[in-house]
């Protein structure tokens, strides 16, 4: 199947929530990843949060492809939060913590999270490492490539 062929099954668009209580780190998260990282996963639309509350609602509802939560927010962590997620919702999208530092990465492993980057944010590990995702956690149907 090409590329064309591929991205015309794929949903129009992906839905990414980025949770931060620091909107800064929002901007630059999204700023990193784009709204078009890969041509086959067609483009993202992100859902851009300040609170745990609004977290848990949107990903109740199922309206998330990936999640990107801040381990830095406060005051509730984006590490804690991906571990809540992670024991209530089945099944849970996809999520990448971003850690304070490489050492945290045991904290992102017990949060159960399927990729952790730490601040800094480098863009390319960033952008890399949420397309890895979101291509990893689509299935096939009749051979066509779907989101989940």
């Amino acid at each position: 199947m090409s590329d064309a062929t591929a991205r015309e099954n794929l949903p129009a668009r992906l839905r990414v929530l980025v949770y931060s209580s620091n909107a800064e780190t929002r901007t630059r998260v999204k700023s990193a990843v784009g709204t078009r990282p890969d041509p086959v996963l067609g483009e993202i639309d992100y859902v851009d949060i300040a609170t745990a509350a609004v977290v848990i609602e949107h990903m109740d509802a199922g309206e998330v492809d990936l999640a990107i939560l801040d381990g830095e927010s406060s005051p509730v962590g984006g590490l804690g939060l991906a571990k809540q997620l992670k024991d209530e919702i089945d099944p849970c999208p996809p999520v990448l913590v971003l850690i304070g530092r490489p050492d945290d990465r045991w904290l992102a492993d017990w949060s159960r999270a399927e990729a952790a980057i730490a601040h800094p944010l480098d863009p390319m590990r960033l952008g890399r490492a949420v397309v890895d995702l979101l291509r990893q956690h689509s299935v096939h149907v009749d051979g066509v490539s779907q989101q989940r």
